[in-house]
């Protein structure tokens, strides 16, 4: 099979299997997107800098694009197309906010032909992979693309406020509009790069109502797993250390913290998982197959915006330590369950679903017939909580758990100090058995010598005349076995002593 039947383009000779979205050919959409992009982009050049204003966001600049081509526009074999360009001035601001350039922007998204990708979902939505691994660009529909134009203010005072986040970068709301068809797309960060092989791929809401990937799914070379695939495969959790591990959950809280705010909910959680481990044999192909651009200009980076940067900023230690080797590509280090090194890649994912009245019916019928709780459809609040349960209890955790078990030195050294102590206590027991009349005799109450006992159990302040800790542990190795059991008979002791005094 040919590299561009498995990206989803049509093969040499099989044009008709090309994929259509609202009977339009992938090809023509794809063109189209890089002859729009290109001639806004560049227009949005000879703007000058400024502030973004309320009234940035609600702006859509529109051009023609003839197939002959015009004064502004170039001639393309594609049929007669508008572009439609929403709020180009505050996406400009986004763009320059994660360090994007306009000149890498539109070698990125123009230079070189779209890659198409497969699509786990069931939107029936068109994904496109620049061929610099860039950036996503992908098919929205109107209701989508409207909920964005009302998100982008929110979305603005988000970004400036705190620009780590794990939510989606979005770049560019665009539409083409031929034959009385709409085709609206959204430029976003490519969370999974193609460069780095995601041994596991899961989508996690938090959700186990028909959490599981189909079987066709399943049959595909990189199977984009569910909730329910996940708790089986990874049942132990993955492991960070302290640091990664609460700047994660921060972010996280964060991000949902926000969500709640727009009211979205059903939104996922797209999480790679690279096996370093695995890949000493990989790592060899990689690097032959990545071969770098010698014609782009100046040296851009890897991703724009990595994993870790997003939970931990620049100017991290850890983040200074992922940059610098190119190999990691910004994953979050952490490990399995069995101990095995991970790349992380992770990114919150379909956040353009606001809690509108269908959705609102939508959860009240399947309440009736499954378990309301477990859906995937629900109430912004409630889903927030349950998604950073799920991640907090059941995905995510400190790496301190794979270091419960003690060392076998440690071990021995606690079996000595347990030994001391029962020895301890036999001696104290055995002394208060054969002082007991010389202690009546001599005029001392039971119950001075009942608050002496108890102070000297714990108080460790107190410490009773028995040979010294050092005697003590040397006689410890010739303790036998019955000494276990002093620590369990000690209260009848007591208590016996305590009725005889009587």
């Amino acid at each position: 099979m040919s590299s561009a039947a498995e990206n989803g383009g049509a093969a040499p000779g099989k044009q008709s299997e090309e994929k259509t979205y609202k009977k339009t050919a992938s090809s023509a959409i794809k063109g189209a997107i890089q002859l729009g992009i290109g001639y806004t982009v560049g227009n949005l050049t000879s703007k000058p800098d400024r502030d973004v204003l309320m009234q940035d966001f609600y702006v859509v600049e529109s051009v023609f694009l003839p197939s002959e081509g015009s004064n502004l526009t170039p001639a393309h074999h594609y049929p007669d197309f508008r572009f439609k360009t929403y709020a180009p001035l505050a996406f400009r601001y986004f763009r320059e906010l994660f360090g994007i350039k306009p000149d890498d922007y539109l070698y990125s998204l123009c230079n070189e032909p779209l890659i198409e990708l497969s699509n786990p979902g069931a939107s029936g939505s068109l994904f496109f992979v620049t061929s610099d691994d860039e950036f996503i660009i992908k098919t929205v529909q109107h209701k989508e693309a409207e909920f964005l134009q009302k998100l982008l203010p929110g979305y603005y005072m988000n970004l400036n406020q705190n620009p780590r986040t794990l939510l989606p970068k979005f770049y560019g709301l665009y539409c083409m509009q031929s034959g009385g068809i709409n085709i609206r797309i959204v430029v976003m960060n490519n969370v999974l790069p193609r460069s780095m092989r995601m041994h596991f791929t899961y989508d996690l809401k938090g959700s186990t109502y028909k959490r599981r990937a189909s079987r066709k799914e399943r049959e595909k070379s990189n199977p984009t797993f569910k909730d329910l695939d996940f708790l089986q495969d990874m049942h132990e959790g993955l492991y960070f250390d302290t640091e990664t591990y609460n700047a994660l959950m921060k972010t996280l809280q964060r991000d949902c913290r926000v969500l709640e705010s727009f009211k979205i909910m059903d939104y996922s959680l797209l999480l790679g998982i690279h096996i370093l481990d695995h890949c000493l044999k990989e790592k060899e192909e990689e690097t032959t197959q990545n071969v770098p651009d010698a014609k782009r200009p100046g040296v851009q980076k890897v991703l724009y915006s990595t994993a870790m940067e997003s939970i931990q900023g620049p100017g991290k230690s850890g983040d200074a330590m992922i940059t610098e080797n190119r190999d990691t590509m910004g994953g979050i280090p952490a490990k399995s369950h069995r101990g095995e090194k991970l790349l992380l890649f992770m990114g919150i994912i379909d956040i353009l679903q606001s809690y509108r009245l269908m959705k609102k019916l939508e959860h009240s019928w399947k309440a009736l017939v499954y378990d309301g709780d477990t859906v995937s459809v629900h109430r912004p609040s409630f889903y927030a909580d349950r998604f950073l349960k799920f991640m907090n209890s059941r995905v995510f955790k400190k790496i301190q758990a794979l270091k419960a078990s003690p060392s076998k030195k440690r071990c021995n050294s606690i079996a000595a100090l347990k030994a001391t102590s029962q020895e301890l206590v036999s001696s104290v027991s055995q002394e208060w058995k054969g002082e007991k009349r010389d202690l009546l005799t001599e005029g001392q109450s039971f119950s001075s010598l009942d608050e002496e006992a108890l102070g000297s159990r714990h108080r460790p302040d107190l410490v009773p005349s028995t040979p010294s800790l050092f005697e003590a542990a040397s006689m410890a190795t010739t303790i036998s076995s019955s000494s276990l059991y002093v620590d369990e008979h000690y209260p009848q002791d007591r208590t016996t002593l305590y009725s005889n005094s009587i």
